[in-house]
C-alpha cells in the first residue's frame, strides 16, 4: 500500500505570484487548463496501491479548495484529504506532526512532492528505482541536470555514479557543487520518521539549553532539505533518481505560462482530447492550445502556440493570442492582441488593444538551462518579464500595455510600459 503527501504552502509564499494569488490559492491556479495540483494528484492516482492522498499546508480551508478535493476525489476515485498545519513548519516539519495520519494503514511507502513544481512525474519508474534499490536506503530523491550557474539555486547532488547513493548535499551552495539537482519530489519509506526525530530532538535541547531566546525559531520547524538530507547524505540512506522527463518549479507567473507549455506538449500523449484544432467555422489553433468548452471564440481569431483558454471567455474577430493564459470570465475584443501575458478573471481587452510581456523562458540553446527565478526588481526598474492582469481589469480600446503588473479591479485609461500598476 502507498500513499503520496502533497506539501502546498500557504497564503505567507506565494508572493512571486501576486496579484493572481489575491484570488485563488496558488496550488489551485490553472495551468494547462486544469489547477497545477491537478497535474500532481492524476499522476499519484496512476500509481497501482495508491491509497490515499493528503495535501499538508497551512491554508484556512475554503470553500474553492473543498470543491476542489469533492471533484478530484470523484474524478480519480481515491482519497484526498487536506491537512492544516497550525503555522509553516517547513517540508518536514509538516508531515512529521502529520506522521500519525501519513502512516495509519501501514503503507509500504509514500511519496512526497511539493505542488509549485511542473513535472512529467515518473512516479512508477521511482517505484521501480526504489524495488532495484535494495532495502538500505529509506528515501529516494528525483533529481535533473542544470547547468553549472542555474545549479546553486537549487539543492545540489553528489552521488556515486555507480550506485546512485546520495554522498553529499547542499540547499543553494554558494560555488558550484554539482549539476545535479534536487526536483522536490522524493519516494520515503517510513523509517524517515526515525531521522526527522533526531532532528526534533536535537532541536528541543537546543533550545532548552538556550533557554528560549525570543524569536527563536520553534523546534517544529524541520527542513528535509538543511536539516535532514545534507545529515543523511553519505550514510547510504538516500538514493537519486535522475529523470530525463521535463521538470519546472513554478515560482512566478511567468513560469506558470512556461509549465503550461511543458503540459499542453505532454497532453498530446496523454491527454489529446484536451487539445484544440483548427475545425471548419473555428478560429485557427497553431500548436498547441486548450479551449475550455464552455468559451465562445470568433472563427477569424488565431490562438497559439502555447495558449489556456478558461472558462467562459469570449473571444471576438481577428484577436490573436499567443504564449499566454486567458483566465475564467475574461473578454477579449475585436482585434485585441494578447501576447506573452496572464489576463485575469473577468477582464476586458479593448478593440484594437495589445497586452505583451516579455518571455521569461529558459535558454533554448542550453538543454539543461531552467527558468531564472527572477526578482520583481532589478538595478531599480522593474524586470522585463510577462504582463499579468488581475481580476476585473478593463484595457481601453487601442491601448498598448507592455511588461506590466495590473493589479485587481483597475479601469486604465491610457498606455503603460515597465510599470506596476497600484
Amino acid at each position: 500500500m502507498l500513499k503520496a503527501v502533497i506539501l502546498i504552502g500557504g497564503p505567507q509564499k506565494g508572493t512571486r505570484f501576486r496579484p493572481l494569488s489575491f484570488e485563488v490559492p496558488k496550488p489551485l491556479f490553472p495551468v494547462a487548463g486544469v489547477p497545477m495540483l491537478q497535474h500532481h494528484i492524476e499522476a499519484c492516482a496512476k500509481v497501482p496501491g495508491m491509497k490515499e492522498i493528503l495535501l499538508l499546508g497551512f491554508y484556512q480551508p475554503n470553500e474553492e479548495l473543498n470543491r476542489f478535493l469533492m471533484d478530484a476525489q470523484q474524478e480519480f476515485k481515491v482519497s484526498i484529504r487536506y491537512l492544516q498545519e497550525f503555522a509553516a513548519l517547513g517540508t518536514a516539519g509538516g508531515i512529521y506532526h502529520f506522521r500519525d495520519q501519513i502512516l495509519s494503514g501501514g503503507p509500504s511507502a509514500f511519496f512526497l512532492m511539493n505542488a509549485d513544481v511542473c513535472s512529467a512525474f515518473p512516479l512508477l519508474e521511482m517505484l521501480r528505482f526504489h524495488g532495484n534499490s535494495g532495502d538500505a536506503h529509506c528515501g529516494v530523491l528525483l533529481g535533473t541536470t542544470a547547468n553549472r550557474t542555474q545549479s546553486l539555486n537549487y539543492g545540489c547532488i553528489v552521488e556515486n555514479q555507480e550506485t546512485n547513493e546520495v554522498l553529499h548535499f547542499v540547499e543553494k551552495p554558494s560555488t558550484f557543487v554539482s549539476d545535479v539537482i534536487n526536483c522536490g519530489i522524493y519516494l520515503f519509506t517510513p523509517e524517515i520518521f526515525t531521522h526527522i526525530a533526531a532532528v526534533f530532538q536535537h532541536n528541543q535541547n537546543d533550545r532548552l539549553q538556550e533557554h528560549s531566546p525570543p524569536g527563536r525559531q520553534r523546534p517544529e520547524v524541520i527542513h528535509l532539505e538543511q536539516d535532514v538530507f545534507s545529515q543523511l547524505a553519505g550514510q547510504q540512506r538516500l538514493r537519486v533518481f535522475k529523470t530525463q522527463h521535463f521538470w519546472s518549479q513554478i515560482k512566478s507567473a511567468g513560469s506558470a505560462i512556461y509549465a503550461s507549455r511543458l503540459y499542453l506538449d505532454q497532453y498530446k500523449h496523454t491527454h489529446p482530447e484536451r487539445l484544440a484544432t483548427t475545425q471548419e467555422g473555428g478560429p485557427k489553433i497553431i500548436g498547441n492550445v486548450y479551449i475550455h468548452p464552455t468559451a465562445t471564440i470568433e472563427p477569424t481569431a488565431v490562438l497559439g502556440p502555447n495558449v489556456s483558454i478558461g472558462k467562459g471567455v469570449c473571444i471576438g474577430a481577428g484577436v490573436r493570442v499567443r504564449e499566454s493564459i486567458v483566465l475564467h470570465g475574461a473578454t477579449l475584443q475585436d482585434h485585441s492582441c494578447v501576447l506573452n501575458s496572464i489576463v485575469g478573471w473577468d477582464s476586458t481587452v479593448g478593440k484594437w488593444a495589445r497586452v505583451e510581456g516579455t518571455p521569461s523562458d529558459p535558454n533554448p540553446n542550453d538543454p539543461y538551462a531552467k527558468i531564472d527565478s527572477e526578482t520583481l526588481f532589478r538595478d531599480g526598474g522593474l524586470t522585463p518579464s510577462i504582463t499579468i492582469l488581475g481580476c476585473n481589469v478593463n484595457i481601453p480600446s487601442e491601448v498598448i500595455i507592455r511588461n506590466s503588473i495590473v493589479l485587481p479591479h483597475k479601469d486604465l485609461n491610457r498606455s503603460f510600459k515597465n510599470q506596476i500598476i497600484l
